[in-house]
């Protein structure tokens, strides 16, 4: 019997995560800001959809 893979890609974890709303709360403030200083277009890995 073989091992499973480590990486089992989920979307839902992986907006958990690294997603927006995320790195909006205070753990994430300063990433978003230096993200943003540094001209990136993509802040996060997930943009936040209505």
């Amino acid at each position: 019997m073989s091992t499973k893979r480590t990486y089992q890609p989920s979307q839902i974890k992986r907006s958990r995560k690294h997603g927006f709303r995320v790195r909006l709360r205070q753990i994430g403030q300063k990433m978003l800001k230096a993200r943003r200083a540094k001209g990136r277009t993509e802040l996060s890995s997930t943009r936040y959809k209505k």
